[in-house]
């Protein structure tokens, strides 16, 4: 595959909607818009983006999150489904690979998980974390290691780590 020589790359760093997570999905198609205007082929996530990062885990005692976690599995990404879908239409509508963290939901676990679409739309990448530290556990399940690779694309070999 030839390779596109320097590329323009952006870190999204903003702030997603809590308890709302088809709201932080508009600020992520805000965001892929904005950055590609911006000339961005490949355009970055934080950990968890989508829906949040389940923050409530470092300031409340374990017992207490209960209702917080049933809240972020019911906002949480199905892989593929209608955010994948928004997502891959956006990557491709801006001709940039777009690399997302989200908590994933399937089979009634969450997974921290990373998403690499690319500027066709279509999902290359989808890696969990291995080993969630400290409280995350809680959480997120234990990944497997099916994501531990990278993929050719036009802008060169990609992956993702958390």
């Amino acid at each position: 595959m030839a390779r596109a020589g320097s590329f323009k790359a952006a870190a999204v760093q903003r702030a997603p909607v809590l308890d709302d997570g088809w709201g932080t999905v508009e600020v992520v198609l805000d965001a892929i818009r904005k950055a590609a205007a911006a000339g961005a082929r490949l355009i970055v996530f934080p950990e968890t983006f989508v829906p949040y990062y389940p923050y409530f885990t470092f300031v409340q005692p374990p017992v207490a999150i209960g209702a917080r976690h049933m809240k972020l599995y019911e906002h949480a990404v199905v892989v593929p489904g209608p955010v994948t879908e928004a997502v891959g239409n956006a990557a491709k509508a801006a001709g940039a690979f777009v690399l997302l963290g989200v908590t994933e939901r399937d089979h009634g676990s969450l997974y921290n998980t990373q998403l690499l679409f690319g500027d066709d739309g279509k999902t290359l990448l989808k890696r969990r974390k291995l080993a969630p530290s400290g409280q995350e556990r809680m959480v997120w399940g234990t990944g497997d290691a099916s994501g531990l690779k990278v993929v050719d694309t036009a802008i060169g070999k990609s992956g993702a780590l958390a």
